[in-house]
């Protein structure tokens, strides 16, 4: 019985890190498309808008239509593991052809 309650701990633990990251992502996505606006660097704007231990293998890229994508790894219960998942989000203020 306390290996099945440590698996459903360990999973929903997992489950609320992967939350977590794409609420923290959508909001570097934001910074981002701030930084753009104003002509600053939106990779910056993203980066210092996450905590250290997501700026490992974070992705920025600026959209054609204006907008920036944020790309951030999954984080894993055991650090040990390389993330097979990443969670992106997208943020524009409205400027674009």
């Amino acid at each position: 019985m306390v290996p099945v309650v440590l698996l459903v701990g360990a999973v929903a633990w997992q489950l609320a890190l992967a939350g977590h990251t794409a609420w923290l992502t959508a909001h570097a996505a934001r910074a981002a498309a701030r930084a753009d606006a104003v002509g600053k660097g939106p990779a910056e704007a993203a980066r210092s808008a996450l905590p250290r231990s997501l700026e490992d293998g974070l992705e920025v890229e600026q959209l054609e239509r204006g907008g920036v994508r944020v790309s951030v790894k999954v984080p894993m219960l055991m650090r040990r593991w390389d993330a097979p998942v990443r969670v992106r989000a997208s943020a524009s203020l409205g400027r674009g052809p």
